[in-house]
């Protein structure tokens, strides 16, 4: 079972998934309580419900997914997941560096706009960078 079988039973199908399987025990050691949260979050009308279940992340997996799925009125909730934009510049200074994220986000907030043009132009590897410019 995936993360999203569980989202997917706690938002439109309302069929408990941890009881009544093959083996209820992996069941719910499969539910990724974090993931369900952060899905929840993005709907205004369960935003709150996923907070009381941050707030509350010592409870055991079963009875945080028993609370949502019968406290979760069911809907189509359907969401693009929020991910970070890559920075080139930071990529940049990882690659030239040998640096891990952390220090080159230090690292570039010491570096002028010149010292990052001479980063830029020395693993510039060239070449044609769109074949349909051609």
């Amino acid at each position: 079972m995936t993360p999203f079988d569980f989202v997917n039973s706690i938002n439109s199908s309302k069929k408990n998934l941890m009881k009544g399987t093959e083996n209820d025990q992996l069941a719910e050691k499969s539910y990724n309580a974090f993931i369900t949260n952060k899905s929840l979050s993005y709907f205004q009308d369960t935003i709150q419900l996923a907070n009381m279940m941050n707030c509350n992340h010592g409870l055991d997996n079963k009875l945080q997914y028993s609370f949502l799925i019968n406290i979760v009125r069911p809907s189509k909730r359907y969401s693009k997941w929020v991910k970070k934009d890559k920075d080139s510049d930071l990529e940049l200074v990882m690659s030239y560096y040998g640096y891990n994220r952390q220090k080159a986000k230090a690292a570039i907030k010491l570096l002028s706009p010149d010292q990052m043009k001479t980063i830029k132009n020395k693993l510039d590897k060239g070449g044609v960078r769109n074949e349909r410019s051609r």
